[in-house]
């Protein structure tokens, strides 16, 4: 059994523990917290919730901690740091700063003699995989990533983190038009804000001064910064009444050609619907957590992504009963 420890328990951690409930191979150790452990209780009966500060007295009873934090500040602390004490797996995704954060978490990783696998979820993650395959196959073309309509686990933590904020919810919404255009056949080149638009609910706190809170949404870089953006302040009823779910979803597709004189045009489309955002990336990270642990066993050490990880390390099954059932 893979002995998984759990850090963070929100929407995706919960959505890890889940997942881990659906592995034959999996058994979930301990999930660790920096609010009162004694106020938090979890779905999992007899898993005991431990301090984030007592994360190394577990370094012998874990084989990967699954680090749920946000992207926006948790990750690039606690990654790097529970790398150097246990193989760890995030689904940091802030894209622009993707490879500064390896660079740390490989730093810390190779030093201890760990794995670190980051930015593992549906994207970056098996969006990455779908991108590098269509341009593997179809090098002659273009690839659209489209996200949503759907919640962002990682935005809407970002507006929460803004003072003044009680609570937020934050939809991408694909622009129809320039998916329309794609799904055609047409390889167009689309600014940021010509792709994807940003929809933000958001609770204040009473007395908070609502054109700051706005205006630090609006402006937000790597966020909302390059996106039409609106916000609409709603109360805490509202947001319980119509934004309580989770979905997402998105597409990414390619379009090339082939042939001698490129006559022949194709198009490659990997879709996902989610109805629940946290639980689908919780099982991915799962995935590539089972991975992380087969990884280490092989004696391998230091960051890694989706794209550095073969398939059949994914799955419980071995290379056999796969080339038997799925090739």
């Amino acid at each position: 059994m893979i002995r998984i420890g759990i850090c963070g328990y929100g929407n995706l951690g919960k959505g890890v523990e889940a997942a881990v409930k659906n592995a034959p191979d999996m058994q979930l150790v301990a999930v660790f917290t920096r609010r009162d452990p004694s106020g938090v209780t979890t779905n999992t009966p007899g898993v005991p919730v431990v301090s984030y500060s007592a994360l190394s007295e577990y370094r012998d009873k874990i084989d990967v901690i699954v680090n749920c934090g946000g992207s926006a500040t948790d990750l690039p602390e606690t990654t790097p740091y529970i790398a150097s004490l246990f193989n760890v797996i995030d689904s940091f995704d802030t894209h622009a700063k993707i490879p500064a954060h390896f660079d740390a978490v490989n730093a810390a990783a190779k030093a201890s003699g760990k794995i670190g696998v980051i930015s593992v979820g549906w994207d970056p993650g098996l969006f990455s995989l779908a991108r590098l395959y269509g341009c593997a196959v179809l090098p002659v073309g273009a690839d659209y990533t489209f996200w949503g309509r759907g919640v962002s686990q990682g935005h809407s933590d970002a507006i929460r983190r803004i003072d003044g904020v009680l609570d937020a919810r934050q939809y991408t919404v694909p622009v129809e038009d320039a998916m329309a255009k794609v799904r055609a056949g047409q390889t167009p080149t689309f600014t940021t804000r010509e792709k994807h638009k940003r929809e933000c609910y958001v609770v204040a706190k009473e007395g908070a001064d609502l054109e700051k809170i706005e205006r630090a949404i609006k402006t937000m870089p790597n966020y909302f910064a390059d996106y039409n953006t609106n916000v609409t302040f709603i109360s805490m009823e509202e947001l319980k009444e119509k934004h309580m779910g989770i979905p997402h979803g998105g597409s990414v597709i390619r379009n090339g050609k082939t042939g001698m004189h490129l006559e022949n045009g194709h198009t490659a489309e990997f879709r996902l619907k989610l109805d629940s955002n946290p639980e689908f990336t919780g099982s991915v990270l799962l995935a590539f957590a089972r991975a992380a642990s087969k990884l280490s066993a092989m004696g391998e050490s230091g960051a890694k992504t989706v794209l550095d990880i073969a398939p059949v390390w994914l799955v419980p099954d071995d290379g056999a009963a796969l080339r038997s059932h799925l090739l």
